[in-house]
């Protein structure tokens, strides 16, 4: 690496670091003599962050990539457990940079301060647990009340041509500054941790074409919002989105971290943009400039060759791209606003708007919020402020600190807002909501990224729409769903019509950001720190190996639970109030599965325990076949385990007792979560065949001492006193085939470190 590249760090934070532009130029080498045709900017990434770029066998959809990512990122619900298993591994210190940041615990209840404070108090021992545990492995730590993950890593650590995982499905947010990152389990961020290479299926590359320019009532939010449409939620799956275009110049740095975020929310890998002047801009902002520098000598690396092609293209007119609404209950039902009132009237969705909510870490730049100001103070001066509860969550401590200096807090709190902690909260369910009681049809409009049933409030009755801060801000000065800020007169306090102006904004402070109260901690240099897990504790437990594969058939497996319909992330392994027992995997398996619902009585959280003929809650009934010794199966449908990348919705399944999920297809984090702790994760050759399986039914996996790659797995299913054969699908390669052998991933790590020794 040449001493120009080593003067530039990587971060800020991180001085005895450097941005790897050097070896990806060597590696670009490699790539190029193996492949003649152009390369998109995904491709470019991928290729020269590969183990063996020379060699690695490259076949989109089929070959396992090992990669080496730059650096790992984890939030405090996910790095609990991702830090209990790098504890399991004996390492002493992390192989890449990699930091830990407090944002999920944070409950929203009354305000910010407030709201820090009594989690600083509720929360102590995971705080401390995660701080300790930081210093003495060499983590760098953002302390509660930082900021959300996604835009701490905007500002500090994301860069042009980064390869990043981090432990939460929006990872994918740092996209926006032209780095290829990837939300994954906190067993596939524990193997970049241990200096291990990352395996990743190579994805197809899905471009977005735009053209024209973003302005007027349409935000970067509805272009994102619009793909969703296109796509669905399953449509990503196994792809990258790679947008491109002239359309892409027109959009705020922040602005391609919104769309690249809620990329997640159409199973896509991750999602980015192209190194270009509006990243740069944003890099000098946030006090990198020498990194913005430095990415301009590599650009032919950070931009995508001319006459790339892709594996599928979307193009999207952003001169024509009218803002949306989608909702309630998936984020792909998309609602143009001119048509948003008449489709919720015809559809029975409740008209009036309860609460608003801005911000999270999709939308919460300062642009964002600077847009919101100009509408409240729109509104303000024609003596109008919200008609409903309004909450604004910033992004980080660095936003508010900047929004506040500025006078944009003054306007949105005179508005009618109450100003959240610099967190997730409600997004991710993390609210203390009052207003509405449980099972209470109701409305609510926000500019976050999910809205599955429950995933705000856990009020299965509340329909979430999501759409840009703007139209979350505009709709709330009326509370109704009928509003169409483009077309619609309000009244003033004095009786005259009018029309709300089109938001606008700065893109960046041109004071420059505020840093705010320093909240982040550097490892020390020794790491002698010790780390104490009480025994007793409810919110934290060491974790002990999963137990080895016998090598015999799985026969006579009962059915736990026969799942029927959507079954996210949020339905196996619920959030909320069970965030607090993130660290404690045999306390947090009491929330398996209590969300799905079971196709065979149409109800959530109660299933048939075939050992006793009792009907009893799925985990109850879980943990009475694991202590009689009865292994069991769990059946669903399309697209399972989409949304969050918690990996507790796996190692619940295999603490109690699971060996197999089968499904018709799986969405991709959680399917690899599923195999990272020795499960098989299995799908219908034939989808139809899912009808064949009962509540009642008696399976048998066969001929597993011979799996491999590609080979279809038999499965005899034993209804009473008949039988059928069915095949079942998977996608485990060698090493992961292995994994199931060895209990669990982990396992076959601590193999392969103590054969290295």
């Amino acid at each position: 690496m040449s001493s120009k590249s080593k003067a530039v760090p990587m971060s800020i934070h991180e001085p005895e670091t450097a941005l790897p532009y050097e070896k990806l130029k060597t590696n670009m080498e490699c790539v190029r003599k193996r492949f003649s045709h152009p390369l998109t900017l995904s491709e470019k990434i991928l290729y020269t962050h590969l183990e063996d770029p020379l060699n690695q066998e490259v076949e989109k959809g089929k070959s396992y990539l090992l990669l080496r990512p730059d650096r790992v990122a984890m939030q405090d619900a996910t790095a609990q457990m991702a830090m209990m298993q790098f504890i399991s591994s004996g390492l002493t210190k992390v192989a890449v940079p990699t930091t830990s940041h407090c944002d999920h615990l944070i409950e929203a209840q009354l305000s910010g301060e407030l709201d820090l404070k009594r989690s600083l108090d509720a929360n102590k021992e995971v705080y401390d647990f995660l701080q300790s545990a930081a210093a003495k492995y060499g983590l760098g730590f953002w302390k509660p009340g930082s900021g959300i993950i996604h835009q701490i890593l905007l500002e500090n650590y994301a860069f042009p041509g980064l390869l990043m995982v981090g432990t939460d499905s929006h990872t994918p947010n740092a996209g926006g500054l032209g780095g290829l990152c990837v939300g994954v389990g906190g067993a596939e961020a524990v193997d970049v941790m241990a200096g291990m290479p990352w395996e990743l299926q190579c994805p197809r590359i899905i471009g977005v074409h735009l053209t024209g320019q973003i302005g007027g009532w349409t935000a970067p939010k509805d272009v994102i919002l619009k793909v969703a449409e296109i796509l669905t939620v399953k449509g990503g799956t196994g792809a990258i989105l790679e947008y491109h275009g002239e359309g892409c110049d027109s959009i705020s740095c922040t602005g391609m971290g919104t769309i690249c975020n809620m990329g997640a929310e159409i199973g896509a890998t991750t999602s980015l943009f192209a190194f270009n002047e509006r990243m740069e801009q944003y890099l000098n902002a946030t006090k990198r400039k020498a990194i913005a520098d430095e990415a301009k000598k590599f650009e032919d690396l950070l931009t995508a060759d001319e006459g790339c092609e892709y594996d599928e293209v979307i193009e999207i007119d952003l001169d024509n791209l009218e803002p949306l609404v989608n909702g309630p209950y998936t984020p792909d039902l998309a609602h143009p606003i001119s048509q948003l009132a008449e489709n919720s009237e015809n559809n029975g969705y409740p008209m009036e708007i309860k609460v608003g909510l801005i911000g999270s870490c999709t939308n919460s730049s300062y642009e964002d919020l600077g847009r919101c100001a100009s509408i409240a103070q729109d509104a303000l001066d024609h003596g109008l402020t919200t008609q409903i509860p309004f909450n604004v969550t910033p992004g980080s401590e660095q936003i508010r600190a900047t929004i506040e200096r500025d006078g944009i807090l003054d306007i949105l709190t005179n508005f009618g807002a109450t100003v959240l902690a610099n967190a997730c909260g409600p997004c991710i369910g993390q609210w203390d909501r009052k207003d509405v009681k449980k099972g209470e049809k109701n409305t609510i409009v926000t500019s976050y990224n999910r809205n599955f049933t429950g995933r705000n409030d856990a009020n299965p009755g509340t329909h979430c729409f999501v759409t840009s801060p703007e139209m979350v801000t505009a709709l709330s000065i009326v509370g109704c769903l009928s509003f169409n800020p483009l077309a619609d007169e309000l009244t003033d306090s004095k009786g005259n019509k009018f029309m709300l102006k089109e938001p606008h904004a700065e893109e960046l402070p041109l004071e420059g950001f505020d840093p705010g109260v320093d909240t982040y901690t550097p490892p020390p240099k020794d790491g002698k720190v010790d780390i104490l897990v009480d025994p007793k504790s409810e919110r934290l437990q060491l974790l002990q190996p999963f137990e080895k594969w016998d090598g015999k058939d799985l026969t006579d497996l009962t059915v736990l639970i026969k799942v029927k319909g959507k079954c996210t992330t949020d339905h196996i392994s619920a959030a909320g109030v069970w965030l607090k027992y993130r660290g404690h995997l045999d306390n947090i398996s009491n929330n398996m599965f209590i969300g799905a619902v079971n196709a065979e009585n149409n109800e959530m959280n109660k299933v048939m325990n075939h050992r006793t003929s009792e009907w009893g809650p799925v985990p109850d009934t879980a943990r009475d076949y694991k202590c009689n010794n009865i292994k069991w199966v769990a059946v669903g449908e399309e697209n399972y385990g989409e949304g969050s990348s918690r990996e507790h919705a796996a190692l619940e399944p295999r603490h109690l007792g699971g060996v197999a999920i089968i499904v018709k297809s799986f969405a991709r984090i959680h399917e690899t979560n599923l195999k990272k702790q020795g499960l098989l994760a299995l799908t219908f050759a034939n989808a139809s065949d899912y009808d064949k399986i009962k509540h009642d039914s008696k399976l048998s996996l066969l001929n597993l001492a011979k799996m491999a790659p590609g080979q279809p797995i038999e499965c005899e299913i034993k209804n009473g006193g008949s039988s059928d054969k069915i095949k079942l699908n998977h996608t485990f390669n060698v090493e992961q085939i292995e994994w199931f052998k060895a209990g669990s991933a982990l396992n076959r790590m601590k193999e392969i470190l103590t054969k290295s020794k």
